[in-house]
């Protein structure tokens, strides 16, 4: 059966899409697997409709009759119904139990045979928490009526139903939660892949968009050079070379996950890209001893803050300072532009907001200042 996660509703939308009608019942029974479980038992509600026409046959057993062949074709589609929203099922079993009580002046105590199938509609049906002390409650006066009058076979049915239905509820709840799990295994899963391409997608905006930067300020440099100083324009050109083979290497790294960025490389690559740009840089000698994961986290902070200056600033300077807490790129340009795209700095945003940090952005036409805080300046 499939029918697990009927103590805490099955999924509403889902549940929802489906017709309440015979053929949207029987074919969520189907889906159950409940229809093996629910028929057989159904036979016996021939038990009471043969005492009752024994004992008193007439117009009154035929409305037993067809009360209790009602009552045995809607717990026969109870397993359906279980994969139905809360409110349907909980409209069928007030319909079942106002049909059980509907037979008590009708069929007298042989209604006390059918409590068994009453208490297997409180752990189908009922959210467990209701199910338990209502299906124990109702046996348990069931048992009590049965002996009071002396009739120990219904008695007995509803003992072996209590314990039927504990048995049967307790194998649902059980299913319901390995279901449950294998649910939100493939939901983590899926976050898994998404993650991973978020992270992917990050890594490469700042590994190509740092390293098209740099190619580009140093071609540029290298064809005014060209006719000039073809020395100067031939050590361009192996630092482009150089920058090429370490972007590869770089992207490379990302797709298996072992790209590493720190923030001691970033600050002398931004010395380098920010003197080729004619920008004058004012960078730390020596940085202070910072965690891995905070060497990696500042080295993104300074290579998006370089990166963003040598596109967007038309700065004449710019300054990189880093604590053992924070880090900031400040630069004297006109600020970011309205129409520029601001991808980089919300995936930048979203890695240091992921490690417990806060990322502040101050642009205005004198210029713009990106800084990480972490920890206790955070």
């Amino acid at each position: 059966m499939t029918v697990m996660d009927v103590h805490e509703g099955p999924d509403e939308q889902e549940a929802e899409a489906r017709p309440l009608t015979p053929r949207g019942v029987l074919r969520a029974a189907r889906e159950s697997g409940g229809l093996a479980f629910s028929l057989p038992p159904v036979m016996f509600v021939l038990v009471p409709i043969v005492f009752g026409w024994i004992q008193a046959p007439g117009a009154r057993m035929v409305l037993a009759t067809a009360l209790l062949l009602l009552y045995g074709a809607l717990f026969a589609a109870t397993t359906g119904i279980a994969l139905y929203p809360r409110r349907v099922r909980l409209i069928w079993f007030v319909l079942c139990t106002v049909i059980l009580l509907a037979l008590i002046p009708v069929i007298g105590v042989n209604v006390l045979y059918m409590v068994m199938f009453q208490a297997m509609t409180h752990v189908i049906l009922l959210p467990w928490r209701w199910a338990v002390p209502s299906m124990l409650a109702m046996s348990l006066a069931v048992m009590i009526t049965a002996l009071s009058l002396g009739q120990l076979i219904p008695a007995g049915f509803a003992v072996m139903g209590t314990v039927m239905a504990w048995g049967i509820g307790h194998g649902i709840r059980q299913q319901a939660l390995q279901e449950q799990l294998e649910a939100a295994q493939r939901r983590n899963a899926v976050l898994a892949v998404a993650a991973e391409r978020e992270r992917i997608g990050r890594d490469l905006h700042d590994l190509v968009g740092h390293s098209l930067t740099s190619l580009t300020i140093s071609t540029q440099l290298a064809r005014r050079l060209l006719e000039t100083d073809p020395d100067a324009a031939r050590e361009q050109l192996v630092h482009i070379e150089a920058t090429v083979r370490q972007a590869l290497a770089d992207v490379r790294a990302t797709a298996s996950g072992m790209q590493t960025v720190r923030a001691a490389t970033e600050i002398a690559s931004a010395r380098t890209i920010l003197s080729t740009a004619g920008i004058q840089a004012e960078v730390p000698t020596a940085v202070p001893p910072l965690p891995e994961d905070l060497a990696e986290l500042f080295g993104y902070v300074i290579r998006e803050g370089v990166t963003n200056i040598v596109r967007h600033s038309r700065a004449t300077s710019a300054r990189i300072t880093v604590s053992e807490e924070t880090v900031s790129v400040v630069d004297d340009g006109v600020g970011i532009p309205a129409g520029a795209s601001r991808s980089g700095l919300r995936g930048l945003e979203a890695r240091i907001a992921l490690a417990g940090g806060r990322l502040e952005v101050v642009s205005s036409e004198t210029g713009t200042a990106l800084t990480a805080r972490m920890g206790a300046t955070a």
